[in-house]
């Protein structure tokens, strides 16, 4: 599981690297704004994304935990607490976007192509034989640790305005980058770990010792990393009016 944890950390460290993330606080306003606005609907496809995954999975206990996360979306049956997406465009009008873009802005090409090829790759993964490797591998690194590093970075550009009198008034944005982590290692994660990444690893990693390869994890992360790569590669020419 070491030498796992040692892939899957320099693909962290990639995408952390990813210059439109790792100049996010350079970005003229109209951009981060724009980038905001397209990757709402990456968290609109989502639920569909893990009601998919689900749909494929085989393992029951997989089942389960990918069944309380998605859940945990919708935190209220009695239609009193916001969803999470809705606490996602509480943070945008709190960061001074305002209800007008969230209405006119459509989905760009590439985000299209993004959420189309997340759905194809979800499905691919569901028809190999060792599918719930492969799935599990997904919803964790695709769903929840990627979600966590860029959440990370778009905080350093959000946090002088959603923190205020010393109090984050963030409804989505930073807790999803604390509950969403990468807390612990797969060499170490346990039942006592608590972030949506760490649980479903506590699966993935059983399954992962009855595997003879790690081959389509390996695949399986990088393709993750793919999808979130190429729908920043959108904004790389904004990068252009700041000099980097």
């Amino acid at each position: 599981m070491r030498e796992l944890d040692g892939f899957e950390d320099g693909l962290i460290e990639r995408f952390r690297e990813h210059p439109v993330l790792a100049n996010i606080t350079r970005l003229p306003e109209e951009d981060f704004a724009a980038i905001l606005l397209q990757r709402r609907f990456l968290s609109l496809a989502f639920t569909p994304a893990y009601d998919l995954a689900i749909d494929l999975l085989r393992d029951e206990a997989g089942l389960r935990i990918a069944r309380i996360i998605l859940r945990e979306e919708y935190p209220d049956t009695q239609g009193h607490t916001r969803s999470h997406r809705e606490d996602m465009k509480d943070d945008l009008l709190q960061l001074g976007i305002p209800r007008s873009a969230v209405v006119g802005t459509r989905p760009t090409p590439e985000t299209k192509r993004a959420i189309d090829d997340t759905f194809e790759v979800i499905a691919d993964a569901g028809a190999q034989g060792d599918a719930d490797v492969r799935l599990l591998t997904i919803l964790r690194f695709w769903g929840e640790v990627l979600v966590s590093v860029e959440y990370g970075r778009l905080w350093e550009r959000m946090a002088p305005v959603l923190t205020r009198g010393g109090e984050n008034r963030s409804r989505f944005y930073y807790p999803h980058h604390v509950h969403d982590a990468k807390a612990h290692s797969l060499a170490t994660v346990s039942l006592l770990s608590t972030t949506h990444s760490d649980r479903l690893a506590t699966r993935l990693s059983e399954l992962l010792a009855r595997e003879d390869s790690t081959a389509c994890f390996k695949e399986a992360e990088e393709r993750s990393l793919q999808l979130k790569m190429s729908f920043y590669d959108q904004f790389l020419p904004a990068l252009d009016r700041v000099g980097t």
